[in-house]
């Protein structure tokens, strides 16, 4: 069975807690929180004030540049406020918020209905950028950026990406389980935009009946196949799933289109069937809830800007819940508070009731972090030139390359943050770069 050549690691599934469980819509929070920047690249900008009316999918903030999309309201009513905060990655921006007033009006004209197949690649991606569509496999990278590759870097390849190899993620799985043909469409109107004849659905091992299913949606398309791949972490990460499929490699400092491929994640090729043949903006999500801490363990299609607890309450949450992560295990950010909003990226939300705490310990140079890392990484080499402050080391060691999948950080023995150094690392080597780039 096919999977990617070097590291990785097999953490606990723990898909069971949810995967049954089919996709249900929540219903309309009285309050949303909606950050404008939800995706990499630009923040959008605020185009509402405060007591403003508004519509179920008016735009509120405005694309700010070619990697910016829109923000849309998820639901009609007024705009009570807007705060400056910050987002889970620490970054401050302007925050809308809305009461919504329970009518669930749409803007008229929005949701218009086409036949994808009178539309051309520019006129698709003009509709994908238009209804806010960004990756929904975490990255949140712009979809349109991603469908218009260099004119010098022609694509042959698609890959859309049903691997969801994060434990106790199933969103992904219900997504391909519950809205089979649309995510084929999606696959299909993506093929188009980007001009390609042949697309390839990944899905790993433990998922059977969804790579059936997604199998049997495109049997009749020449240029589509579906590959079952071997479970194994992080199978899912771009560069991994391109080796796995294509034996194509991603050198150090390249993308996937470097190659000559697209990737792009199922729930991305849902919003984009929704955006292109329903004319629906980028207003909900499918979000795993799970963990321990969960008494009723869910997938849930959720307004965006519904807060984490709001979803927790609603499935029930333990009170001795010790830890909330937005995203998965491994690559999930803790959360300070449930006072937080679902965003465009939000793939999960996880309560553990069950905290282990290891005091880190000092390298004991096993190499263990090295065996595991998909792109052959020397996180230990990385840590001790980011403790020693060695910036001008950084680019050497490629910690810019580094996914941040977390392999590292789960089989070090001495319980060592590492993807957290090199998190910091990165931020510290861009501020590094942009001075010296001042002396020059």
């Amino acid at each position: 069975m096919k999977t990617f050549s070097h590291g990785g690691v097999y953490p606990p599934e723990m898909k069971h807690l949810s995967k049954d469980v089919a996709l249900e819509k929540i219903a309309m929070p009285k309050t949303l929180i909606l950050p404008v920047l939800q995706h990499i690249g630009s923040p959008a900008k605020s185009i509402v004030s405060v007591g403003d009316l508004v519509k179920k999918g008016q735009v509120l903030a405005e694309a700010s540049g070619y990697v910016s999309v829109p923000v849309h309201a998820p639901t009609s009513g007024e705009v009570s406020a807007i705060v400056q905060r910050a987002i889970v990655s620490g970054k401050v921006c302007d925050h809308i918020v809305i009461e919504a007033d329970g009518q669930e009006e749409w803007l008229d004209g929005i949701l218009e209905k086409r036949e994808w197949q009178s539309l051309d690649g520019e006129e698709i991606k003009e509709i994908i950028k238009n209804c806010g569509v960004v990756g929904l496999g975490g990255a949140a990278f712009p979809t349109h950026v991603k469908l218009s590759p260099p004119e010098d870097k022609p694509i042959d390849v698609l890959i859309l990406n049903g691997v969801e190899c994060e434990p106790y993620m199933t969103c992904d799985y219900r997504v391909m389980i519950d809205r089979t043909k649309a995510v084929a469409i999606g696959l299909r109107i993506m093929m188009k935009a980007l001009g390609v004849e042949k697309a390839i659905i990944g899905v790993e091992a433990n998922k059977p009946d969804a790579f059936e299913k997604m199998r049997d949606a495109v049997w009749s398309d020449s240029g589509i196949t579906a590959e079952m791949l071997k479970v194994k972490y992080p199978q899912g990460a771009e560069k991994q799933l391109i080796e796995a499929l294509l034996g194509r490699e991603v050198s150090p400092g390249k993308l996937p289109f470097d190659v000559g491929v697209v990737v792009q994640n199922v729930g991305t090729a849902l919003a984009v069937y929704e955006a292109v043949c329903e004319g629906k903006p980028l207003i909900e999500r499918a979000v795993t809830v799970t963990g321990e801490g969960v008494e009723k363990p869910a997938n849930l299609v959720v307004p965006i800007g519904t807060s984490v607890a709001d979803l927790l309450l609603r499935q029930g949450v333990d009170r001795k819940t010790k830890k909330l992560v937005m995203g998965g295990p491994m690559m999930g950010i803790a959360l300070p508070s449930a006072d937080i909003p679902v965003v465009k990226g939000t793939s999960g939300i996880l309560a553990f009731n069950k905290t282990v705490l290891h005091r880190p310990g000092p390298c004991i140079r096993c190499g263990k972090c090295i065996e595991v890392c998909p792109l052959h990484g020397m996180a230990a080499e990385m840590v001790a030139a980011i403790e020693a402050g060695q910036v001008e080391k950084y680019e050497h060691l490629h910690v810019l390359d580094c996914v941040e999948c977390g392999t590292c950080t789960f089989a070090c023995p001495s319980h060592r943050s590492l993807v957290h150094y090199i998190k910091r690392a990165k931020a510290e080597y861009m501020a590094w770069k942009s001075e010296q780039s001042k002396k020059k």
